[in-house]
């Protein structure tokens, strides 16, 4: 039998990445809410291909599965490493969670190749990750005043991670504290992460939230003060520009407007030193069809073309604070992400 992740117990019932018996076990987040279905990846082809169709998604989750992906590969045969790396690799450009798990696990390969010993790393990588999301989970809370009323975005919980959560495990442990007098989450369109699984984990804690559409943001802190907006982030560059979900940008544009404080929370492992500013960061275009269909029907005349990025970049200008596990940034710039991160 192998050995199961995870091994540092989680606060959160939702596990979204389970591995046992050599089977990566993803729990299929198109169909949340309205149905509980798991997908088994066996090879790296099919785990490339959950991450590709946001089966699972989350940078930090992304990086596990990759992981895992890598193992299953080599199980089955020793030779595959370097081919499994690539599909694995090409399934998400944006998100360097992915490139970085997969360095790691090469690293790790180059020194002991054996499939025993990249299970052991995948491990590691999963536990590490729920590790560091009650790390920043805590200093988040620490910058959050009681009574106070937060905003985010897409899906940050522990549906996106190792268990916990980023901007989500930030919020979960605020709320355990006292802090939180009201939750607002986007529904996040097109994929509506926040309407179907955003909600389904707040619903899931008992914690207060309420929904609201995209383009409903300006017009919720006109009329309600909100203290924090709290975002993950898929990449972040030397100087603390941020590529996460498209529409931040825009809702840290309306928060700088409305004098609400605006909050990064990621891993060390999604930072991208080797880029000095977020225009060199790739941003994922999707099919069109994910605008003009929903759930297969067409929601517009047949034939219209569209713009689909998934990712925007916020400017570090626009950013208050980046919480990672090693501490937190205020007010980021190149010498105070470096200052942190080496």
């Amino acid at each position: 039998m192998t050995s199961k992740a995870s091994a540092v117990p989680s606060t959160s019932a939702v596990q979204a990445i389970q591995w046992q018996d050599g089977v990566l076990r993803l729990l299929d987040q198109r169909v949340l809410p309205l149905e509980t279905r798991f997908i088994d990846c066996t090879t790296a082809e099919a785990t490339a291909a959950a991450i590709h169709d946001m089966v699972v998604r989350g940078a930090p989750a992304i990086g596990i599965a990759a992981a895992f992906g890598l193992v299953v590969a080599v199980r089955a045969n020793a030779a595959s490493f370097d081919a499994a790396e690539a599909v694995l690799a090409a399934s998400r450009p944006t998100a360097i969670n992915l490139h970085w798990a997969l360095q790691r696990m090469r690293g790790v390969w180059a020194r002991t190749p054996t499939a025993e010993r990249l299970e052991a790393e995948a491990i590691a990588i999963f536990n590490e990750d729920l590790a560091q999301n009650l790390r920043m989970a805590a200093l988040g809370a620490d910058l959050i005043a009681p009574g106070s009323r937060v905003l985010t975005h897409c899906n940050t919980g522990a549906l996106a991670t190792g268990g916990h959560g980023t901007a989500l495990g930030v919020i979960r442990t605020a709320w355990a504290q006292g802090k939180l007098a009201q939750v607002y989450n986007t529904e996040t369109r097109p994929w509506l992460q926040g309407a179907r699984l955003t909600a389904w984990e707040l619903m899931q804690e008992g914690i207060p939230g309420k929904l609201i559409a995209d383009g409903a943001a300006a017009h919720l802190m006109s009329v309600e003060k909100i203290d924090w907006v709290i975002v993950g982030a898929d990449r972040i560059t030397a100087n603390g520009d941020t590529a996460n979900k498209i529409g931040t940008h825009a809702l840290a544009v309306i928060a700088r407007h409305f004098g609400a404080k605006f909050m990064v929370v990621a891993p060390s492992g999604t930072f991208d030193l080797s880029l000095a500013s977020g225009d060199r960061i790739p941003i994922e275009e999707r099919t069109a069809k994910e605008l003009t269909e929903f759930r297969g029907q067409s929601v517009a005349p047949l034939g219209m073309q569209a713009f689909n990025p998934v990712f925007d970049v916020t400017p570090a200008a626009l950013i208050d604070a980046i919480v990672c596990e090693r501490g937190v940034i205020v007010q980021p710039t190149t010498a105070a992400v470096a200052a942190v991160l080496r």
